[in-house]
């Protein structure tokens, strides 16, 4: 980082080809199914890194957030330029993009599903395991949107607390309580689903 400061162009290439895996990541699980269709996640990286080489030098002198979230950042507000130009027909609601939070494509929730259930499980608990997927996957989709947002960050794009806060624009230790409660919210969700489903 200081040496991308002082003007050093491998320093600061090398710095942006760091996160290119991560941005993928990030994109290709908050990328809506119908843009896939059209647009490969790894050419929205090469447009956020773009845009990044153009705006280094700014970030670098005023660096108001740390490097990956302000990576992030950038990958965000490509993705919605992006569902604004190929997805008129089902635009966001301006509330829904102010607050940052879009639908979670399937795939993406049966993966943060499969993180958030015990990686223990034996060959004979395979079909428990099945269920329950399925149960914490409809949990999810009926968490409050920011619960869900805070399990995404952390157990989905795999984000640190620090991270997440500055995602989020709060502290980290309110990360931490956002992610306690969002947890013990979805273990509320399964447990009414379980009550019901006798």
């Amino acid at each position: 980082m200081e040496r991308a400061s002082g003007g050093d162009r491998p320093a600061r290439e090398q710095l942006l080809a760091g996160h290119r895996d991560r941005l993928r990541q990030m994109i290709a699980v908050r990328m809506d199914r119908r843009l896939v269709a059209r647009i490969d996640p790894s050419d929205v990286v090469q447009d956020v890194l773009a845009t990044a080489t153009r705006n280094l030098s700014d970030y670098l002198r005023n660096r108001p957030m740390p490097f990956y979230p302000w990576l992030r950042k950038l990958a965000w507000e490509r993705l919605i330029e992006l569902q604004r130009t190929h997805l008129v027909a089902r635009k966001r609601s301006v509330a829904r993009e102010d607050f940052g939070i879009p639908e979670l494509p399937d795939a993406a929730a049966a993966v943060l599903a499969e993180r958030l259930l015990s990686q223990d499980a034996s060959p004979v608990d395979l079909l428990i395991r099945e269920e329950m997927r399925q149960r914490v996957r409809q949990a999810l989709e009926r968490l409050k949107p920011q619960d869900r947002e805070v399990l995404v960050l952390r157990y989905l794009e795999q984000l640190s607390p620090a991270e997440v806060a500055a995602v989020l624009g709060i502290k980290e230790g309110a990360v931490k309580t956002r992610q306690t409660r969002a947890l013990v919210r979805l273990g509320e969700l399964l447990q009414n689903n379980s009550v019901e489903g006798l």
